[in-house]
């Protein structure tokens, strides 16, 4: 969950030229809201805030954290927020469940479980250059079902570059095809990625809900997405292949392989999926409130993980729990909560009914548009938190399972896909190539790809929504 630059060695005109630029936009905004929208000073202080601290992720990336500190006293200080709507929002429940997953991923790295997934892919019998790259891209996906996405992208990508420096092929295509199958995943359940997990908090959605309505509809845009994929790039997916037959003809491996304890792993991982998965059976057999167990199961398993391993404990709590991000993350949360305090999420949901009126038929597309254009060009997560109370306004007292909810969600993780900046992944990945291979992705050459993939995954969502739309809203 990392952004590449450096802020702290730009130039000081950049940094003038940003932060001028950031202040032109948070004015204008300002001044539009107020004047021509109609809110009143409180709401306008909200928006504004908010906005800078969102803008901030774009311009300031090494200094967001900081801009998120000094605008929650703006927003205390004027009446815009109040302590208690804060730590009522700041999502602590999300935090805790990434934590927990953080120290689960550590131990698993340590064990060796990424190792072998790796090796065996490495080791399949007749592997052509279509067979690698459907294998590596069902394996993205599904890896960052089950852990997260930014875990999924690091050892597919260093497959990916193994493969590729053996066979001296390009890596950008494969690497490429590998994030974009990662983002699809990472819609399949609450683990894939923050966003779902942080939309099942707020909607009280189960991984069952998940299993049963997001799953399926992921499984289906991955097909698409890789059928596409596979023909936008099958000139280097041809020559990966000749390239395999040449090494394959000399009885040659694609890769060293050393054994691997890897069974300590796989219980690891079963098990704290397991316990996930079965969380909302527990909760009612022990009459707890809903997702108490979702929420507790990962620090369960880093506990274990912490013992069992009690010589690493302290390493992965301050080297593989990201706390700087998880921060952000937390006083994100807790700051959107301005709009909903200040009840600009409503003025947001009555302008969006009356523009396109209250038909969920219609309200869907829009709400997947919305979010994949808005993930495109600012980190998912950050979208995601500012756009989920108007979807709570949307849904009103209807039940959770919701098509607002999963058009939230499809078009967040999607539309991370759009751009090289839409979503974790992608910046992770990019660094890792930049450090390999000191190389860089144009970026209209991932455009392109890009927005023909974020478009017909979302398409294939949202089809998918108008079939089983009527049967949640039913249920």
């Amino acid at each position: 969950m990392k952004r590449g630059g450096n802020d702290t060695v730009m130039p000081g005109r950049v940094l003038f030229a940003r932060f001028a630029l950031l202040a032109a936009i948070s004015t204008v905004v300002g001044l539009l809201t107020h004047f021509v929208w109609g809110l009143n000073h409180q709401q306008t202080i909200s928006v504004t805030v908010f906005l800078v601290i969102i803008l901030s992720t774009l311009f300031f990336w090494n200094f967001r954290l900081a801009i998120a500190f000094l605008g929650l006293p703006v927003l205390l200080l004027t009446g815009a927020l109040e302590m208690e709507c804060f730590k009522e929002h700041c999502s602590l429940e999300v935090i805790l469940f990434l934590v927990g997953m953080m120290v689960v991923v550590g131990g698993l790295r340590d064990l060796g479980f990424f190792t072998w997934i790796i090796q065996g892919i490495m080791k399949m019998e007749g592997m052509t250059g279509r067979r690698f790259v459907l294998v590596t891209a069902v394996a993205s996906a599904l890896s960052a079902a089950a852990v997260d996405e930014v875990t999924s992208i690091l050892f597919m990508a260093a497959l990916v570059f193994q493969v590729c420096d053996v066979l001296k092929v390009r890596p950008i295509p494969f690497l490429i095809i590998c994030v974009m199958a990662t983002n699809v995943g990472s819609a399949g359940t609450m683990l894939g990625n923050p966003v779902g997990i942080l939309i099942g908090s707020r909607a009280g959605l189960t991984f069952e809900d998940f299993m049963i309505w997001s799953f399926p509809v992921m499984l289906l845009s991955l097909v698409v997405t890789i059928a596409l994929l596979m023909v936008w790039y099958r000139k280097d997916i041809q020559q990966l292949s000749d390239r395999m037959a040449q090494r394959r003809g000399h009885a040659l491996p694609l890769g060293p392989t050393v054994a691997v304890p890897f069974k300590r792993g796989l219980l690891l991982i079963c098990g704290t999926i397991g316990l996930v998965a079965l969380h909302h059976r527990i909760e009612l057999w022990l009459d707890l409130e809903t997702n108490t167990v979702l929420y507790m199961a990962p620090l369960v398993a880093a506990g274990i993980v912490m013992i069992w391993r009690r010589e690493r404990a302290r390493h992965y709590i301050e080297q593989d729990v990201e706390w700087w991000t998880l921060i952000f993350f937390l006083m994100l949360f807790g700051v959107a909560g301005t709009l909903q305090y200040t009840e600009v999420t409503t003025e947001i949901a009555f302008s969006l009914t009356r523009l396109l009126g209250d038909q969920t038929n219609i309200l869907v597309p829009a709400v997947m548009l919305i979010a994949a254009i808005g993930s495109a060009f600012i980190d998912n997560v950050i979208f995601v938190a500012a756009f989920i109370p108007v979807v709570q306004e949307l849904v009103g007292e209807a039940g959770a399972v919701h098509p607002l909810w999963w058009a939230l969600l499809f078009g967040a993780c999607f539309g991370g896909n759009i751009t090289m900046i839409g979503s974790t992944a992608n910046i992770v990945a990019l660094g890792m190539l930049e450090k390999r291979y000191r190389l860089q992705i144009n970026f209209i050459e991932w455009f392109r790809v890009g927005l023909a993939a974020g478009f017909v995954a979302g398409l294939v969502a949202w089809l998918a929504l108008l079939v089983t739309g009527p049967l949640m809203l039913a249920g």
